[in-house]
């Protein structure tokens, strides 16, 4: 069945579409991200637009992180005090970011921007989580003791916050920059920025596991949801018929995906979480290397103006 996109300019399966935005609604519930870094990609290789993909993808994540988010709430697995300070950042960040965005496009450089951005990032964070997660899955199947966790600088730090519900007590100035380069991130490449957040929160800031994903899902529901209203007034190029196809199979696969989370262990959590963001990566560099002209079609379209 297909179905003509007003903004995205060309006609699309209605069940592919729909398929792939539970999927990755799967995906964002089982590991606490908003899936950005899968669907904008995604999107991209059926032939939508950089900029409208990532312009439309923020409203789907933003209503899979609801759907997830509404879950680790019913489960008190979320730091009401650390969301809001990491959300001081993440809004300012999703400003700054948007307006970058919009600088960019005007100068024509926003597509190899947004694809260079993702071979970069996801090859480099998806590699380092995938060794980290391999590494700690030997030694539990060995039964070695995990290296003892010792206070970073960032501990030394004033304006320090007790965060109840994560037993921590940090300086704030981390987790608002944190916030502000995640929501800046998210706003020029169309992801929630869970697959960096996650790890930042539990190696370096010490949050303990239990309660990182859904702090990480209210910072992706926000930001991404700033970053619609945003991108649809400045830019106008959110999709809306995309963007409700996307987010109907996005809540669908969000729930399940929660359920499933609990049910994997942390160190396998963060293998797999590796390998689909390695293989995400590999995958956009191939394409950018053997078919750019598929990822750069959005100066032939008359978007970049």
């Amino acid at each position: 069945m297909q179905l003509y996109l007003p903004i995205a300019d060309l006609p699309v399966n209605v069940f592919l579409v729909l398929a792939m935005g539970a999927a990755v609604g799967f995906v964002s519930g089982m590991f606490g991200i908003g899936g950005g870094f899968l669907m904008t990609p995604l999107l991209i290789f059926i032939g939508i637009t950089p900029a409208v993909a990532v312009a439309s993808v923020a409203s789907h994540i933003a209503a899979s992180s609801f759907s997830g988010a509404i879950t680790y709430w019913r489960r008190r697995a979320i730091d009401p005090a650390l969301a809001s300070v990491l959300l001081c950042g993440g809004v300012t960040g999703t400003a700054l970011g948007v307006w970058t965005f919009t600088q960019l496009r005007a100068l024509g450089q926003l597509d190899l921007m947004i694809a260079l951005s993702y071979v970069v990032l996801l090859t480099t964070v998806g590699s380092l989580m995938f060794s980290e997660g391999l590494r700690a899955l030997m030694r539990t199947r060995r039964g070695a003791v995990p290296p003892r966790r010792t206070h970073s600088w960032i501990y030394g730090l004033p304006l320090k916050m007790r965060f109840k519900r994560s037993k921590i007590y940090l300086s704030v100035i981390p987790v608002v920059a944190v916030g502000i380069v995640i929501g800046f991130i998210g706003a020029i490449m169309g992801i929630g920025g869970g697959f960096i957040l996650v790890p930042i929160m539990i190696y370096l800031l010490r949050v303990p596991t239990s309660t990182v994903i859904g702090t990480s899902m209210v910072l992706t529901l926000v930001t991404m949801l700033f970053a619609t209203m945003l991108h649809a007034v400045t830019n106008h190029l959110v999709d809306a018929v995309l963007a409700l196809i996307l987010m109907v199979g996005g809540v669908t696969g969000a729930q399940f995906g929660a359920r499933a989370g609990q049910k994997i262990r942390g160190e396998q959590l963060r293998l797999l979480l590796g390998l689909l963001i390695l293989s995400v990566g590999v995958r956009f560099a191939i394409e950018l290397v053997i078919r750019p002209e598929d990822l750069f079609t959005i100066r032939e379209l008359g978007v970049s103006g």
